[in-house]
């Protein structure tokens, strides 16, 4: 379990599988919450340069442990953590961020690494003020990529395990298998579980409605910086 923080901002996260719409959602919150002049800082997941660069070349020739891959994006989050989310939340800012630790509880699971040992490295991590998990059945979450570009990464279609030859079937299998872990981890981290296949505009207004409830009610709110 994480810890809750007690800084006079507020942490907004998304997880959700490849392909969930979560990405779009958080961008709409952000245009909201910034027309209403709150400040608001976006922060999203495996951003750092070095490291970025490095899984990049790991998984290109495929010379990454899955103990391997998860320290790189434990290193990721840190750095992500201690630059882009403690201080804005310690100025009392708002923080969006697309992808927080859940990811690899996940993911790094899924790929082999024992599930506490995960949570083990990630212990530092403050607990998000809300967790907005986008739930979306595995074929309309195919859907939805191949609609936007016809080819899938390897790593996002879990080639590197050898689930499948064909890279379609090794998504549904891979995806699936991430959406095991999220579903099992939504009660113990009070997920604020959302019906991926509606409308962009419903689910929006369901996340608004979440965020005023939640979190905007008693919230001070920190001019902007011109």
């Amino acid at each position: 379990m994480l810890s809750p923080h007690h800084f006079p901002g507020r942490l907004i996260i998304v997880e959700g599988i490849d392909g969930s719409g979560k990405s779009t959602q958080l961008q709409l919150v952000r245009r909201w919450l910034e027309s209403m002049g709150y400040s608001v800082v976006f922060t999203e997941w495996n951003s750092a340069d070095l490291v970025r660069k490095t899984t990049k070349k790991g998984k290109k020739n495929r010379s990454l442990t899955p103990t391997t891959f998860s320290l790189l994006h434990a290193t990721d989050f840190a750095h992500r953590l201690v630059s882009n989310i403690l201080p804005p939340l310690k100025a009392g800012m708002i923080v969006l961020a697309d992808r927080y630790v859940f990811t690899a509880f996940a993911r790094d699971v899924v790929r082999g690494c024992d599930r506490d040992w995960v949570r083990r490295v990630y212990g530092f991590a403050p607990r998000p003020d809300i967790s907005f998990y986008f739930r979306v059945p595995i074929d309309v979450a195919l859907r939805r990529i191949t609609m936007a570009r016809q080819v899938l990464k390897d790593f996002e279609a879990g080639m590197d395990l050898n689930l499948s030859p064909d890279p379609m079937e090794s998504f549904k299998l891979f995806q699936g298998r991430i959406l095991h872990e999220y579903d099992a981890m939504a009660d113990e981290n009070d997920f604020a579980v959302m019906d991926a296949t509606g409308s962009i505009s419903e689910q929006q207004r369901l996340v608004r409605a979440i965020v005023e409830d939640r979190l905007l009610s008693g919230y001070r709110k920190k001019p902007r910086i011109a």
